[in-house]
């Protein structure tokens, strides 16, 4: 059997390009929610809380929000309440500036804790950007036998995207 991906509705990805493009040349990040087997169609924009704590504590976050994204407080807890209803988050999203899209070190340090998933059920959309440009988005999920993110889809550009024939991310 193979890999299951998410459907993404064209709707909420272009949300989340549009996301990245607004707070360049800081990293977003939010969520993507939907029904558990349905389409994934309402974004959730959270607020990047790096630059507040490299301010803070430079020496414990010494990034600041052009390369790293922080969710805060009330984000992880609106994640962590979604997951016992009908419509939990389903995706973490965030993007890359000024790079492209790949599950980076300092990804996964935080999407884990000990070692295993902080929200095994969660998959990561990572949107690479050129300028306030979206050049691709490729999507992670935790491989348990590997101990590792790996990719699972691709989605195109913003170019691509909206000139395709019907523009839908998943065909």
């Amino acid at each position: 059997m193979g890999i299951v991906v998410p459907a993404i509705s064209p709707a909420a990805l272009a949300e989340v390009y549009a996301h990245a493009r607004e707070v360049y040349p800081e990293e977003c990040c939010g969520f993507l929610i939907g029904a558990r087997d349905g389409v994934i169609d309402e974004v959730r924009r959270c607020e990047n809380w790096q630059n507040r704590l490299h301010q803070r504590d430079p020496q414990r976050f010494p990034r600041d929000a052009r390369t790293a994204y922080n969710i805060g407080p009330k984000d992880i807890a609106f994640a962590d309440a979604s997951f016992g209803g009908e419509r939990p988050v389903r995706l973490v999203y965030h993007s890359h500036v000024d790079a492209g899209a790949y599950f980076s070190a300092e990804d996964r340090r935080a999407a884990l804790f000990d070692g295993e998933p902080v929200w095994p059920q969660v998959d990561y959309l990572v949107v690479g950007t050129q300028g306030r440009r979206v050049t691709e988005a490729k999507l992670f999920r935790w491989d348990e036998r590997q101990k590792e993110f790996v990719e699972v889809a691709r989605y195109p550009g913003e170019e691509e995207l909206f000139m395709s024939p019907g523009g839908h991310p998943n065909e």
